[in-house]
């Protein structure tokens, strides 16, 4: 009858005004884990960076803390500081006063930083070090001619002598380790094990090299990755010849396009669906709930790719 359809609809929103969502409510998201690329400017040039310096904008420190306080609340147990090269702005002060306020003040499960490890010093982990959870350095070769064919270098310096130096600090000061790898047309053929199993980090994540038009490929982008680009059977392969790490974790472009929260440097969540990078409105403005709808985020994906783990130090049980 007409009543009982009113009192039908009656309830339904009424649901919906309490925070029960009727069937047809879109499921909000909760922004378990976050990648904050706080800042785009690099010292290295890799050929296939997909997060180049288009600005060289950051945050003030006050308002990051503030969409940080803001993604806490909504339900983020885990940050993830990136670039560009999160160290070089204010030589590594301001990363490490956020990594400090995420673990003390908003009592994050796990945080952690991606960098190419140039620009770190014994220093950093003297002062931050307790309030890292995982650090993981970019490394695409065992060899220096790849890296330097790559871009992954900076003058005469050597990018493995970095990595094992800041391998040593971690061990040193309790932070775990991890190493990031895209595979490419330069390293595809490489064999890794033996640095790998040396090194021993509590995870390889090893990249497909991928493209986004603005950023890698397209007419107004700062890289061309083109020539970097390998098929998804030489990725296969590459990963067929590594099974033997039990620590490698892969991703290829479809995980890496749907599964990833990503803030840019003005909090704004990034759809990386259609091979672009499209932003939402900062979180500062419209807050995480309104904003995380246009992120292209699939959650399903996410737990897919495992991108829930053990992210916290203080349950990794490790041998330092």
């Amino acid at each position: 009858s007409l009543l009982q359809r009113n009192e039908t609809e009656r309830r339904n929103e009424s649901k919906q005004s309490t925070g029960q969502r009727g069937p047809h409510r879109v499921q909000v998201t909760t922004p378990r884990s976050v990648n904050y690329h706080f800042t785009r400017q690099c010292n290295y040039k890799c050929g296939f960076c997909f997060h180049t310096a288009k600005t060289s904008f950051v945050l003030p420190i006050e308002e990051a803390k503030r969409g940080l306080q803001l993604l806490k609340q909504a339900g983020m147990e885990k940050i993830n500081f990136s670039g560009g090269e999160p160290f070089l702005h204010q030589r590594g002060v301001f990363l490490g006063e956020m990594v400090r306020y995420c673990k003390q003040e908003l009592e994050l499960p796990s945080v952690s930083i991606v960098s190419n490890g140039s620009m770190i010093k014994e220093s950093w982990f003297q002062q931050y070090g307790d309030y890292l959870d995982i650090l993981a350095i970019s490394c695409d070769s065992f060899d220096e001619e790849t890296n330097r064919a790559i871009g992954r270098t900076q003058g005469r310096k050597s990018h493995l002598d970095n990595l094992y130096k800041v391998r040593n600090w971690c061990r040193m000061y309790k932070v775990a380790f991890k190493i990031n790898s895209v595979i490419n047309t330069f390293n595809v053929h490489e064999d890794m094990i033996e640095h790998i199993a040396s090194l021993n980090p509590v995870r390889w994540k090893v990249f497909q090299c991928l493209l986004i038009e603005g950023e890698n490929a397209g007419g107004n982008s700062l890289r061309e990755a083109e020539k970097f680009v390998i098929s998804d059977q030489e990725f296969q392969d590459f990963l067929d010849r590594h099974r033997s790490i039990e620590c490698l974790v892969p991703e290829s472009n479809q995980k890496m396009r749907d599964s990833y929260l990503i803030l840019d440097e003005y909090m704004r969540f990034l759809d990386c669906r259609a091979g672009r990078k499209d932003p939402s409105k900062s979180i500062l403005d419209v807050g995480v709930e309104e904003a995380i709808k246009f992120s292209g985020f699939d959650e399903k994906m996410f737990l897919k790719r495992g991108g829930k783990y053990i992210w916290s130090k203080a349950d990794m049980k490790l041998d330092w």
